[in-house]
């Protein structure tokens, strides 16, 4: 059995990737700051769902401290360090940018330090589809551009994985950098569509869309991309892989959807489309296939039955999370 370093872990995929990891017998090491990028309560209901779980061990930090992350060594050796810990969401980038530099660039190089100077030989990165800025093909392969990002989200992550490449060509790192597509699933973030969408329509109050709707994404299931990053651990040299999903719809065909399975129908109030945002985003994933043995297999008919299935189930405290 393996030892894993986990960032973010009371983060909604961080989260699962660990839960998987203690399912199959492996010891976790966990890191979160537990800040208030989006509702809290959210992060400790996922922490609860695995501590107390044998072969898991919990620190709440922020990586983006170098003492602190240096720190981390103590609770060592570890197989890898798989840096899920992350400021995301696109506009909230624009508003304060420098958190965004502080966690996803500083953080990612304080980890990279620990596995140099503690012979940690695999690191695995979670980055993002929105790298690939405004004009990818569809769907997008790792090939094209990602050279252009719209905002300083993208443009962190970015500027992560090129210090990966520094550490994986100097120190002889090896590192696997997955670059997930609109992830989603139970108890996910309540600032993301999906968990929006599925509440406002429940609770009866109005879904705020911005634009026409008919902009479209490749939703990835969370479970799905748990496995990709587990996956991910295994000896690749330098390899940046797409996790994404096999099936893209439409904002309003979403809504639909959503509606079908919570059996109420949805009032619609526009917004206008942010500058930050993509009109749509699709993953080519031929190559988390041929190099994982990866593919996609929840179907996004079953992933929001699950997702409004979870809401019901938990709807006495979500209903009150702050949705900013």
């Amino acid at each position: 059995m393996a030892r894993y370093l986990v960032t973010g872990v009371a983060g909604f995929i961080a989260s699962r990737v660990a839960e998987l990891l203690l399912k199959d017998g492996h010891t976790v090491v966990g890191v979160d700051n537990m800040n208030d990028a989006y509702d809290v309560r959210m992060k400790q209901h996922r922490l609860e769902q695995i501590e107390g779980t044998e072969g898991f061990q919990f620190h709440q930090l922020d990586i983006g401290d170098k003492e602190a992350v240096a720190a981390l060594a103590d609770d060592g050796p570890y197989d890898a360090v798989i840096n899920l810990a992350a400021r995301a969401g696109v506009r909230a980038s624009l508003e304060d940018p420098w958190v965004y530099v502080r966690t996803n660039m500083d953080g990612t190089l304080n980890l990279l330090e620990l596995c140099r100077h503690h012979n940690i030989k695999k690191f695995v990165l979670a980055s993002t589809s929105s790298i690939y800025g405004a004009d990818a093909p569809l769907p997008t392969p790792e090939t094209a551009n990602s050279s252009t990002p719209l905002q300083p989200y993208a443009a962190t992550k970015k500027g992560a994985e090129a210090m990966c490449h520094a550490y994986h060509f100097l120190y002889d790192i090896d590192v696997t950098i997955v670059r997930y597509f609109t992830v989603y699933g139970p108890a996910g973030r309540p600032d993301m569509v999906m968990f929006r969408f599925a509440k406002w329509i429940r609770e009866g109050e109005s879904i705020q869309l911005n634009g026409d709707g008919e902009q479209s994404r490749g939703f990835t299931y969370v479970d799905d991309v748990a496995r990709g990053t587990i996956l991910a651990t295994k000896n690749l040299g330098f390899e940046i892989i797409n996790l994404g999903g096999h099936e893209s719809i439409t904002i309003n065909e979403l809504i639909a959807l959503l509606e079908e399975h919570i059996g109420k129908k949805g009032q619609v109030e526009r917004y206008p489309f942010p500058k930050a945002d993509v009109i749509a985003s699709w993953a080519n994933v031929e190559k988390a296939g041929k190099m994982l043995g990866w593919e996609p297999a929840i179907s996004l008919q079953e992933g929001v039955k699950r997702v409004v299935d979870w809401y019901e189930e938990q709807r006495h405290w979500a209903q009150d999370l702050d949705l900013d």
